[in-house]
Parts: C-alpha cells; structure tokens; sequence
C-alpha cells in the first residue's frame, strides 16, 4: 500500500480504518501514441497526496493533463505507469473498491436524455446498490440542497445547461462518497448555478471529504483550495498551499504565480 492508516472516516462506505478519505499518487504516467507525434506523455510522473477535509486544487491550461488525471483516479482509464490510492485501495489492483468511494464529475458528464432528472439519479443511485428507501430519501436531501424539485419530472434532454449540471452532481454524490472529483464543473455555468456548485464544494471540506478540484479558473482557486497542484504539459511545477503559491507573486495573485511557473519551466528555470 502507498500509504499507512487512519481512523475516523464519514460516510457510508468507511469499512476498515485504512479506507478513510485520502488520495495518495505517485509517479503516475499516461502515454497516448499518435499517427502525427508519436508518443505523447499526457501526464509525466505526478505524485501528490490529498487529505480528507480539503480542497485540494488541480490548476493547468487546457490540455495540461489535468482531465487525464482525473481520468486515471476514476479508474476510467488506466494508467501507463505509477499507481495511486483513494480510500486506502489502488486503481490498479481494486478499480470496483475505489469506484465505491468516489464521486466524479465533470463538464463532459452525460445523462440519458429520455430519463427525467429523477429518474436519471435514481438509476444512478440503483448502480452504487443504494436501496429503494435509501435513494428516495437522499434524492429528496440533495433536490431541497440544489433547488431541483420543479424540473425533476422533466427530460434530461429537454434541461437547461445548469440544470443538467446540477443533475450531473446529484448522480455523482448520491452514495455520498468519500473522495470527491470535480473536472471544471463551474465551466459554461451562469453566476447562480456556479455559486450553489462552490457552496457545495465547501461544504463536502467542511464535512471532512477529500476534494480534488480541476480548473483554470483562478479566483475559484482563491476562493476554494487549501492547496494547489500547478501542472503543466504534463508535469508537476508545483504543489503547495494557496498562500504559498499567491506569495511567489509580488502581487500576490494566484493568475501572476501561475504564469510565473510556466515561464520558468519553458526557460530550463528554476
């Protein structure tokens, strides 16, 4: 095992004191081959740990490598090299035991567009073997929490883009996992629907989840993350608290330390 026990879990799922909230990655590799390049390394040796009770921040450009990241922590693709540990269980070797414990959510998250909302997350909560009286009491907690009650009989298709999004995290955190995945969930969102998706966030770190948050967006780093994974073509340029990461700037804005960062690392600096 990558990492040692500890007790005191939440959630539904927490067996064995090793299976608390934590994800521990190390030297994870993901090699694509393409017709044009050739080999082309998406993610080049990362390794990071994050703990239940933060957030924990996946900041990068487009095409950093941050999706396939996340993608491999799934188990939805599996790695080249490396391993890591959600809940104490590799991806390698116990894909089901870590699938039980994660919620993953992203802005390429589809729904069954002939299923009502309802429907949609119930089928999800069917999936994780929740029971009949289990699903229907937590869709109703998690409908009141995201204000969905006037369009769960509606058709998935027939949504808007934030009500789909809020579909999208109600299915994903329906068996109220203990890691939390979110790929750029906020992306394409009115100024509403981003507030109750960070509201939501917040409270999984208050409710001692371990949250790995993707995106580019830089005030949402601010605003959310105690600790920040910089990735850049791939690899790893940095990994410390926000603060500490805001103080490389002489502004002390995250945007300026960001840049900052990839310069260096496109210089041979330091």
């Amino acid at each position: 095992m990558l990492s040692g026990a500890r007790s005191g879990t939440n959630g539904p799922v927490a067996e064995a004191e090793t299976n608390f909230a934590r994800v521990v990655v190390r030297e994870l590799v993901k090699v694509f081959a393409d017709r044009k390049r050739g080999e082309v390394r998406a993610v080049d040796g990362l390794s990071f740990e994050a703990a239940g009770g933060e957030i924990f921040g996946l900041l990068g450009v487009n095409g950093a490598g941050k999706t396939t990241t996340l993608r491999m922590l799934s188990t939805m693709l599996r790695p080249s090299a490396g391993d890591a540990e959600l809940c104490g269980h590799s991806i390698l070797r116990e894909p089901e035991q870590v699938r039980r414990r994660i919620g993953f959510m992203s802005t390429a998250t589809s729904l069954y567009g002939r299923l009502s909302a309802r429907e949609m997350v119930t089928y999800f909560g069917r999936l994780h073997g929740m029971r009949a009286e289990a699903i229907a009491r937590r869709i109703d907690e998690l409908f009141d929490l995201f204000d969905m009650h006037d369009f769960a009989s509606i058709r998935c298709d027939k949504l808007s883009t934030g009500m789909k999004q809020k579909v999208s995290i109600a299915r994903t955190v329906l068996h109220d996992p203990e890691v939390m995945i979110f790929d750029e969930p906020t992306a394409g969102l009115d100024v509403l629907t981003s507030r109750t998706i960070i509201d939501f966030v917040t409270d999984c770190r208050r409710r001692g989840k371990c949250v790995l948050f993707s995106t580019h967006i830089m005030e949402e780093v601010e605003k959310l993350c105690d600790r920040v994974a910089v990735i850049h073509a791939g690899k790893l340029l940095a990994n410390e608290r926000t603060e500490a990461l805001q103080s490389r700037a002489g502004s002390g804005r995250i945007a300026d330390a960001f840049v900052q960062l990839v310069e260096e690392h496109a210089g041979g600096g330091p």
